[in-house]
């Protein structure tokens, strides 16, 4: 299986970095390729403007949805979108390793979904009804990891809300947009 790891944490010695790398080398050891989106040492762009899809000319109005859309289809998204999108389109797996920063992914994840995910790529696409939405990312396994050593809350007794808690049910709007198949293991 083609594993594509997306990991987001400023520091590598963390918790999720020990969750990462344990990850990485067991499904490198179980045979499976693995590829890894460390965001921070990539220093991605967290926030989508203009520049990812082409800015509208003087004086229009710009439409991130809308011009998502075309930039994808014109093939005029910037350089990073597309190489997260070829990336994407290779793993069978996709993980979101992640802090839990205020009962979300850190921002730098949230950017990465909404740069990369643009219309007519992750969503948009395909056949739709109550049972079955189309696009190219369908069928892909996903999988998020969201660890929290948080020494502050270990010592009022633990984290206060489980990961059940920040994503509360399996069908959360990214994985379900995309229609990955959701794994609750590895």
């Amino acid at each position: 299986m083609k594993v594509l790891l997306i990991y987001a944490h400023p520091e590598p010695r963390s918790l999720n970095g020990a969750l990462k790398n344990f990850a990485i080398r067991h499904l490198q050891q179980a045979g499976h390729e693995v590829q890894v989106s460390d965001l921070y040492a990539m220093r991605w762009k967290a926030g989508y403007d203009a520049d990812d899809s082409g800015a509208p000319p003087v004086g229009e109005f710009w439409r991130p949805t809308l011009d998502s859309k075309q930039a994808f289809a014109q093939g005029t998204q910037s350089a990073d979108i597309v190489a997260e999108q070829e990336k994407l389109l290779w793993a069978d797996m996709v993980i979101f390793q992640f802090p839990l920063w205020w009962f979300s992914m850190p921002a730098i994840m949230k950017g990465w979904i909404d740069r990369v995910y643009a219309w007519g790529f992750a969503y948009g696409v395909g056949e739709h009804s109550d049972s079955h939405w189309g696009g190219p990312l369908r069928g892909r396994h996903f999988r998020r990891q969201a660890g929290d050593a948080d020494r502050h809350r270990r010592r009022l007794g633990g984290t206060l809300f489980t990961a059940r808690d920040q994503w509360p049910h399996r069908r959360h709007p990214v994985p379900h947009s995309a229609r990955y198949a959701v794994l609750s293991r590895l």
